[in-house]
């Protein structure tokens, strides 16, 4: 079995710098913790920076965002993906200011909006010194290496929570022996060529002793992602005003603003089904197209562009100099960014 202590030891000469974690003896709020945890979801720290500081410098606790209109905190997440995060982002803010602050315990964590399992477990750990570890990609990484879990993933799950489980056992310094997991994976046990020969739990890793610590964790064959089609449009009256239009509430990109397009399928959207799916009758002209990744499919969108004397589409109408402060989803702003780069030529 690993020794906690010699972890914590490593952990405390080389433990990352970062803008939601506590300096050595301090506890970070789990306000923080929180809002870095779900914009950590699905999203690279090096991504997450600059946004969580824009967003603390926007919204200092949790009453600041709670009491915050919801079209404020979309434009504030916009480019971060995942926009269900936002929204339930939003809901959990408002029902911890009713608690009067955020439950200390995994059961009332788990009970809030948008607070799954690891969540509710990283806040409780971090912030509040539970004796649990929280399961994400790094720590599966590090429990499947340090017990040998050869089962492959999604499979695995449950046996590699068995194996975290047992490392926090110990209950010594809850909050940052899940920081030193998080770290380890992230910098010495990495998903390729892990730096087996200076880590810290080294001889007590039974990958290593096996050789394979680089083949785990194995993972289930991916599905070939589908592919679906669109074309949206990029619509300026005389004055400068651009069309756009907000997407339902629930639902993909739920929220956040948009360019009108047609619905996005599998089957190619040739230019009269484009045309005939245009917000209005005009002099379209086909600037290009971009690509986006979705989790569960790729996505091709064309990009249409016209000048009109006065816009009768549905939707809402902005300056061109604005379009890229409202809360458009990251594909959104790849169109944009294609019509900014041709739309004159």
């Amino acid at each position: 079995m690993p020794d906690p202590a010699r972890l914590l030891e490593w952990y405390d000469r080389n433990r990352r710098r970062m803008p939601w974690r506590a300096l050595p003896g301090e506890r970070m709020t789990p306000y923080r913790v929180w809002l870095s945890e779900i914009m950590l979801q699905q999203t690279t720290v090096a991504a997450v920076i600059p946004y969580y500081e824009k967003f603390l410098s926007r919204f200092l606790d949790v009453a600041a965002l709670a009491a915050a209109p919801s079209d404020e905190v979309m434009r504030a997440w916009a480019g971060l993906g995942y926009y269900a995060r936002a929204r339930n982002l939003h809901a959990c803010a408002k029902a911890v200011a009713g608690l009067g602050g955020f439950p200390r315990d995994l059961e009332g964590l788990r009970a809030l909006p948008g607070v799954g399992p690891y969540t509710a477990a990283a806040v409780a750990a971090i912030a509040f010194d539970v004796p649990v570890v929280p399961v994400d990609g790094n720590v599966e990484r590090v429990v499947s290496r340090v017990f040998a879990i050869t089962a492959a993933l999604p499979g695995a799950k449950a046996e590699i929570a068995e194996g975290a489980a047992r490392l926090g056992e110990n209950g010594v310094r809850p909050g940052d022996f899940a920081q030193a997991l998080f770290d380890l994976g992230a910098t010495i046990c990495t998903p390729t060529n892990p730096a087996c020969g200076i880590c810290p739990w080294m001889e007590a890793c039974a990958a290593r002793r096996l050789g394979i610590a680089a083949e785990l964790p194995r993972k289930a064959a991916r599905k070939v992602r589908p592919v679906r089609h669109g074309a949206h449009f990029w619509v300026q009256d005389g004055g400068g005003g651009v069309l756009l239009r907000r997407r339902p509430a629930k639902g993909l990109l739920g929220g956040t603003v948009e360019l009108p397009g047609t619905a996005w399928r599998p089957e190619v959207w040739g230019e009269a089904d484009a045309m005939a799916a245009a917000p209005m009758r005009a002099a379209w002209r086909r600037v290009g197209s971009i690509e986006h990744g979705f989790t569960h499919f790729a996505l091709r969108l064309d990009v249409y562009f016209a000048e009109v004397g006065a816009i009768m589409g549905e939707g809402f109408v902005v300056p061109s100099a604005a379009v890229e402060a409202e809360a458009l989803a990251s594909v959104m702003r790849k169109c944009v960014r294609l019509i900014r780069g041709r739309s004159a030529g």
